[in-house]
């Protein structure tokens, strides 16, 4: 398999030659770090066995949130956290995009556009929860922001996955979305009016960039595009959203070839379900990839209203009085951490399991990353 740390490797130099004004010290230190991620060159652990003493040294991962090798266990952990605080009803998902002719601006100036984007779409579904005949109420939301087509073009766009539900919190009542009329999107699939949550998201976001002094260009469109879908009970589309979370923005099994300058990688059609590939030269690989590293300490996962963590003794109530679960302590009905254990090494001596002693172990000399061979491959 072709690694991206060895694509690094290979097109570093030419990517910083190429693209100057990319080479910001954000972007540098995701090259560094996803170019040592588990090579030779980073820091090591001892791992030592508790039955026979046998010990090995393993490199260290490098933790950054776009490296397809690390984090898996964290994506794993955000999945039980969400899917612990689903509530009875039927979910939606709602996916806010802005046009292309607002993309540039956005991207140069990444932490107030992609603050506005998140802001300005959850505002949105709250207003038209509030303003619903059955609903009246604050409603609940996850929303997580993607940057990125299956091209790796820039692409910013909010999904929310939220139940068709709300809280009237003053009158302490609990409103859920009754079944609309046979042949209205499905029946049961219907929540808002695309069209009309894409006029409201498009006034909010730009009165938001305008309030931070960023100049809108003359040319924005008048229609914007915002899909809202049902997806049942929630799980399967926080589960979706989850995979894509934290192990970056291309698999390494979809880098195909790496030859004569070029990188070869495959993407999903999502008009024809079928896969396509396209070949471009290294140093557009590697800037195509890094355009998607968010700014340092964003968030690009966040709950709002109800489902907010400042909110899990209130669903927990809610569980306990509107949704007759069977009753049980108050502290077994809060969302917790992952009952999922981080994966663990086992001796190659006698199958016990081994234990981390030491962390942080410098290299003793700078030997090259051991990696693959950057020879064709067809996945």
């Amino acid at each position: 398999m072709i690694t991206l740390a060895s694509i690094i490797e290979r097109f570093e130099r030419d990517y910083l030659a190429q693209y100057p004004q990319c080479a910001t010290q954000r972007l540098r230190q995701a090259l560094h770090a996803m170019k040592r991620c588990r090579t030779t060159l980073a820091p090591r652990m001892l791992a030592q066995c508790g039955d026979c003493g046998e010990q090995r040294l393993v490199p260290h991962s490098c933790g950054h949130r776009n490296c397809p090798h690390c984090q898996h266990h964290e994506g794993q952990a955000w999945i039980e956290r969400q899917t612990q605080r689903l509530v009875p009803g039927n979910y939606f998902l709602v996916t806010f995009t802005v046009p292309a002719e607002l993309r540039e601006l956005i991207w140069q100036h990444q932490r107030l556009g992609y603050t506005a984007l998140m802001e300005c779409a959850w505002d949105t579904l709250r207003t038209f929860s509030v303003n619903h005949k059955q609903l009246q109420g604050a409603p609940g939301a996850v929303a997580v922001l993607h940057t990125h087509s299956r091209q790796l073009a820039f692409h910013p766009h909010v999904h929310m996955v939220m139940p068709a539900a709300a809280l009237d919190a003053e009158r302490g009542l609990w409103r859920s979305l009754r079944r609309s009329k046979k042949g209205v999107r499905g029946g049961d699939a219907y929540l808002f009016n695309h069209k009309a949550l894409a006029k409201v998201f498009r006034a909010k976001l730009l009165t938001a960039l305008h309030a931070q002094g960023l100049t809108v260009p003359p040319n924005v469109p008048q229609t914007w595009v915002v899909d809202c879908k049902g997806v049942g009970n929630g799980q399967k589309a926080l589960i979706y959203l989850g995979r894509y979370l934290y192990r970056g923005v291309i698999a390494e099994k979809d880098i195909l070839r790496c030859e004569n300058g070029q990188v070869t990688y495959r993407w999903r059609d999502s008009s024809t379900k079928k896969a396509v590939m396209r070949t471009v030269s290294g140093a557009e690989f590697l800037r195509l990839v890094l355009q998607h590293v968010l700014p340092k300490g964003f968030r690009r996962a966040r709950n709002f209203g109800f489902l907010h963590p400042n909110s899990k003794r209130l669903i927990a109530l809610l569980k306990l009085l509107v949704f007759k679960r069977p009753s049980q302590p108050l502290a077994q009905t809060l969302p917790s951490e992952s009952a999922t254990p981080r994966a663990q090494w086992q001796c190659r001596c006698c199958g016990a399991l081994m234990v981390v002693v030491r962390r942080r172990i410098q290299p003793t000399m700078a030997a090259p990353p051991s990696q693959p061979s950057l020879t064709s491959q067809n996945q």
